[in-house]
């Protein structure tokens, strides 16, 4: 390829990128002592070599950018050589002219792109310019493909800036690990990449939250994202094609409109070396132990001194967390030895069988409290068997009063519990309840009233004295948490029917931040959801496909090729955000046959 066919790629530099920022003329070097403010972002007048240039030398190379006011590079680490090297490209700034070097040999008969990206912006008002990619080869050619696409966050589906994205040759699943890619570029604001110039040749397609920067993915600290298939570019490069120039990310139509060849969902992977990774001694009667990786496969374990009878653990929903208690009257050691065989990584990344003694001494604090003569110090809570007994009105009629005990119970009476209810005119009633068992956590319970609550009613649920005792040999105290229904009129219902359901479904009604689920359900079957007590403000509704059927948003994992389990959003009139008015009933109508398709 001739080196003047790419000419065109510096004069549309000088001419276009301004024309995209402002509609004036450039300023001049020095800040104007009166007048508008300077707005302008600076130019490139002229770049040594051109872009273009072919064999370019292996060592010592460097490249010239001449802009027409002095500049500077606050944000140097954003310049982004491709194919990355172990050490970025060293750059200084001499008069009006941005000079990049390369710290170490480049390779043989290779294209390269260099983006200056966001590096750069002028000494006086700060203005960025807006970036440029130069492009120049090692060899006698430069390769002409280029292929896009966008990288988005598994479970908000939001863009995400700055990820790496890498192309492979190798086709092997360890090349990501062991070396740097053929082929990477950086995501804008809008998760959006162009990754130019590319040979023809299939590649492996990967993203990467590259948290070292050092283009080489480590899955203890890295996101990722991956493409099913290998990727062959098929779109030749030009000098006018959209996806190449340079955007303002405030233009939205100009973003929006660019074409989008791959799609790839970020995710954290759940790490795979197991082994214990924490330990501690939580009371005199309870202890923890934390696994580094989850699904912890433990074939016995046992504390010396104790009867197995008497030992109570719970793993947590991942688990790759273990809560132990001893249910004993016996005096307790100031050091609890226990014995664990579990299936430990191996030097192979095999799960052998490992037996380890894990010493579990009281801490000098926790040692201090329990000790005879500090007895007489203890506070109340130290002397009963200690819950929380929590309800709101709006989440009542889903999830009840929500009882929670610091430690395991080992007497309960909830029949001895009373519900009661005071209508408007103040006449007393008492109703029934059910009692249920959280699978997940052995200290929770939820308490659902069994009849249908009623506005303008207070309810009331009290606990007596003694009615719980935990493995402390402690008896509860009394309480009574009182609870109503909102009747505040400027709160709005949105109606969820759902139709089209083949499988099961995680239902998550979620605030505009996205920062917490204000309501979750769980659905294998056509039905309608109730979201009631909705403030003014913006919600939107995301639906996760759980596959496994766990109820539970799993995560993929890149060497099983297993993506993130699919989430989508329900899109109201085109809308990601749904914009609930005050005193509104909405009802929506959602088709997860259409939504989800055969994907």
């Amino acid at each position: 390829m001739k080196k003047n066919s790419f000419l065109p790629l510096i004069a549309s530099a000088l001419v276009l990128i301004p024309l995209m920022f402002s509609h004036s003329c450039a300023n001049t070097t020095q800040a104007p002592t009166g007048g508008k403010k300077d707005s302008i972002p600076p130019l490139i007048v002229n770049i040594e070599p051109l872009p273009g240039v072919l064999n370019f030398p292996l060592e010592k190379g460097k490249i010239v950018f001449t802009f027409n006011e002095y500049v500077k590079t606050d944000k140097a680490q954003s310049i982004f050589l491709s194919p990355p090297q172990a050490k970025r490209p060293k750059s200084r700034i001499k008069g009006k002219s941005l000079i990049v070097e390369f710290e170490e040999p480049l390779s043989p008969n290779t294209t390269y792109t260099l983006d200056l990206n966001d590096a750069v912006s002028d000494n006086n008002e700060n203005n960025k310019f807006p970036g440029f990619t130069f492009v120049f080869s090692t060899g006698d050619t430069i390769d002409t493909l280029f292929t896009t696409g966008v990288v988005l966050d598994c479970n908000t589906l939001a863009p995400v800036e700055g990820a790496t994205v890498m192309l492979y040759s190798d086709h092997a699943d360890s090349a990501i690990f062991l070396r740097r890619p053929d082929v990477a570029a950086r995501t804008d604001k809008w998760g959006y990449f162009v990754l130019p110039y590319l040979r023809d040749t299939a590649y492996r397609l990967y993203a990467v939250q590259d948290a070292s920067s050092n283009n080489i993915y480590d899955p203890e600290e890295d996101l990722i994202a991956f493409s099913d298939s290998l990727m062959q570019p098929v779109w030749a490069v030009g000098d006018t094609i959209p996806e190449l120039l340079k955007y303002d990310m405030t233009d939205t139509l100009g973003c929006e409109a660019r074409r989008v060849a791959h799609t790839l969902l970020l995710f954290r992977e759940k790490p795979t070396q197991q082994y214990i990774k924490n330990k501690a001694r939580t009371g005199l009667r309870s202890a923890y132990v934390s696994f580094h990786a989850p699904y912890a496969w433990i074939d016995s374990l046992w504390f010396g001194g104790f009867r197995a009878e008497e030992v109570i653990s719970q793993f947590n929903t991942t688990q790759d967390s273990l809560e132990l208690w001893l249910n004993s009257r016996e005096d307790f050691p100031d050091t609890l030895h226990l014995f664990m065989n579990y299936r430990r990584t191996d030097s192979l990344g095999i799960l052998t069988p490992k037996l380890e003694h894990l010493k579990l001494p009281l801490e000098p604090d926790l040692k201090k409290k329990y000790s005879r003569r500090n007895r007489r110090n203890l506070e109340h809570e130290d002397t009963v068997c200690v819950f929380k007994l929590t309800a709101s009105g709006d989440r009542i009629e889903q999830y009840g009063f929500e009882l929670e005990f610091k430690s395991p119970i080992i007497y309960e009476n909830f029949d001895s519990l009373v519900f009661r209810n005071l209508n408007p005119k103040q006449k007393e009633a008492f109703g029934t309840f059910t009692v249920t068992r959280d699978s997940t956590n052995l200290r929770r319970y939820t308490i659902m009233p069994n009849e249908e609550l009623q506005k303008g009613y207070e309810y009331f649920l009290k606990v007596p004295q003694g009615a719980f005792r935990d493995i402390d040999g402690f008896y509860s105290d009394s309480t009574e948490v009182k609870v109503s229904l909102p009747t505040d009129e400027t709160l709005s219902t949105l109606s969820a029917v759902f139709t089209g359901v083949d499988g099961k479904y995680i239902v998550d009604l979620l605030d505009e931040k996205m920062s917490g689920t204000i309501r979750s359900f769980v659905i294998n079957s056509d039905r309608t959801l109730v979201f009631p007590y909705l403030k003014e403000g913006r919600y939107c509704l995301r639906i996760t496909s759980d596959i496994n059927e766990n109820s539970v948003v799993d995560t993929g994992n890149l060497l099983e090729h297993r993506q993130p389990e699919l989430v989508k959003f329900v899109l109201f009139s085109g809308d990601k955000f749904l914009n609930m008015p005050k005193s509104t009933e909405l009802e929506q109508q959602i088709d997860i046959k259409a939504m989800f398709g055969n994907e």
